[in-house]
């Protein structure tokens, strides 16, 4: 999605920007490289989302110097943003292209809709209460643990003498 919003805010660039000396293309490049950087996340490649972050970002930075253009600074804090963003993340970043030629899942929608039917539920006004951030967060922790069956184990690690009878979750 932060790619997504940055590609828009590049379609609002100046075509050019213009030092003493020359001109230079600034709005098909910067268009160019987000997709590039798109296309080396989706393909699990940080190292080189890294390298086009910062050429993007020396482009803008330059960009921002010679013109001021508010729009290029926007842009410009976005790519920082989102570098920071994928450094915190990069453990976390899957390879969608080898998923999508093994046939693997390469959606979260699946989880994105367990979690907003847990969490509407919760919203909706018969049953509305306060969520703390805290709280939304061990609700969904509790979630998980019951999907992939690992409740019981955790509840018997606490509990030693605890007996479990064995169901299996219903489809």
């Amino acid at each position: 999605m932060r790619l997504t919003v940055m590609q828009q805010t590049a379609k609002g660039l100046p075509l050019t920007i213009q030092d003493e000396e020359e001109t230079y293309p600034l709005r098909d490049p910067v268009v160019r490289a987000l997709e590039r950087l798109k296309w080396s996340l989706w393909h699990g490649n940080v190292y080189k989302a890294f390298q086009k972050i910062a050429d993007l970002a020396m482009d803008l930075d330059v960009a921002v110097a010679t013109m001021g253009d508010g729009t290029a600074r926007k842009l410009l804090k976005a790519v920082e943003e989102f570098h920071t963003y994928i450094d915190r993340n990069r453990a976390f970043i899957p390879n969608y292209g080898e998923r999508y030629r093994y046939g693997e899942r390469i959606s979260t929608g699946f989880v994105e809709s367990t979690v907003n039917q847990v969490i509407s539920k919760r919203f909706c006004k018969r049953q509305q209460m306060q969520w703390t951030k805290r709280g939304a967060h061990l609700l969904l922790q509790m979630r998980v643990k019951t999907l992939n069956q690992e409740l019981g184990v955790m509840f018997q690690r606490w509990y030693p003498d605890l007996q479990l009878e064995e169901e299996p979750l219903a489809a």
